[in-house]
């Protein structure tokens, strides 16, 4: 089923504008989304053919099936909820049965989390960015030579820096397993290459240091220690900051660049966006989805505001969403049995 489908078939019962031009933070550039909900038709629900939701390809417009916007509702999703307080110009189509469902039906405790929680994610994932930003990652990956180093003196010198002073090619070195000493080896040296030592890394790939059959009367040459640890560690962050790279909005990532704080600025101005958001609903039991406070939210999303500051006013604003959640007078959670007794009620509107 396509977006077409359903208006030809006139299953859509609400259709708004969401995002940012419901909030008031649109800019010029701003995509225009479109949410809504729809209504399967009585074969395809009672059948095996339920479709939870149907969007176009850049999921700028979604719309959810009756069923599923109810269920999203009851678990105080925050793109959802929105969608019910969405102010009156921003709604395009209203089905005379929506009316029967009403933020207050909703909203609860939970809010703290999925509000307040996914702004604590997001403020996870600037301080990510912001390390990703600060530190690119060179594209050649390190490999498991680049954390050897050889005891030397009182202290220790990098492998590649040892093998240079000495002349000596890492593919004639054989290593030997200490007992008792984690990752650390003894070093010999094939000086004539006829003992066929493997080396200590065959291919750049490799995860760890080749062992290799050492004769008896071979004396060590060095001590060898592999940081194995640091390299697993290292390729981890080498993955994730390539993924990020491929993956990155490239407009916002210039964006970020230009205003120089190092962070990105419009999931920022969203993360406050939330917590304002997160409090308002435990305090005040209501839903304000057009945000009176524009201005300082595109403030941050213009990148005014340090790095270091923008977390600590989070933190402040965190600390004030848990001070109203234990003043709340919201109830722990939605009542399910009424929710699913309403959607029971607009399900026989139109199935009869």
């Amino acid at each position: 089923m396509t977006i077409d489908d359903l208006k030809r078939k006139d299953l859509i019962i609400y259709e708004c504008i969401s995002g940012s031009h419901a909030y008031g933070l649109n800019i010029a550039t701003s995509d225009v989304d479109i949410k809504g909900v729809f209504v399967l038709p009585k074969h395809d629900f009672y059948g095996l053919n339920y479709i939870p939701q149907v969007s176009d390809a850049t999921n700028d417009t979604v719309y959810y099936e009756l069923g599923r916007f109810m269920d999203l509702l009851g678990k105080n999703n925050p793109n959802i909820l929105e969608l019910l307080a969405t102010d009156v110009d921003k709604i395009q189509i209203k089905h005379p049965v929506m009316d029967r469902i009403t933020p207050e039906l909703f909203l609860s405790k939970r809010c703290k989390d999925t509000f307040g929680g996914y702004a604590f994610t997001q403020i996870r994932k600037a301080r990510g960015l912001n390390k990703k930003i600060v530190n690119p990652m060179p594209e050649e990956k390190r490999t498991v030579l680049d954390f050897c180093y050889i005891l030397h003196q009182q202290g220790s010198i990098r492998l590649k820096e040892w093998c240079k002073i000495n002349k000596l090619q890492q593919e004639r070195i054989g290593l030997v397993n200490i007992p008792h000493f984690k990752d650390t080896y003894g070093v010999y040296y094939d000086t004539d290459g006829t003992l066929d030592y493997k080396g200590i890394m065959r291919k750049p790939t490799a995860s760890t240091v080749l062992l290799s059959s050492i004769p008896k009367h071979e004396e060590p040459i060095a001590y060898l220690s592999f940081n194995q640890d640091g390299y697993i560690v290292y390729c981890k962050d080498y993955r994730e900051y390539w993924d990020w790279v491929d993956n990155r909005n490239e407009a916002r990532y210039q964006n970020n660049l230009e205003h120089g704080k190092n962070y990105d600025s419009k999931n920022m101005m969203h993360t406050f966006r939330l917590l304002d958001m997160a409090e308002e609903i435990l305090k005040e039991g209501k839903i304000i989805v057009k945000r009176p406070n524009r201005e300082e939210l595109l403030s941050i999303r213009n990148g005014e505001w340090q790095y270091d500051a923008l977390i600590e006013k989070a933190n402040e604003k965190m600390h004030r969403v848990e001070a109203a959640f234990r003043q709340s007078s919201l109830p722990d959670a939605p009542d399910l049995e009424a929710i699913k007794a309403t959607l029971v009620e607009m399900r026989s509107v139109f199935y009869g």
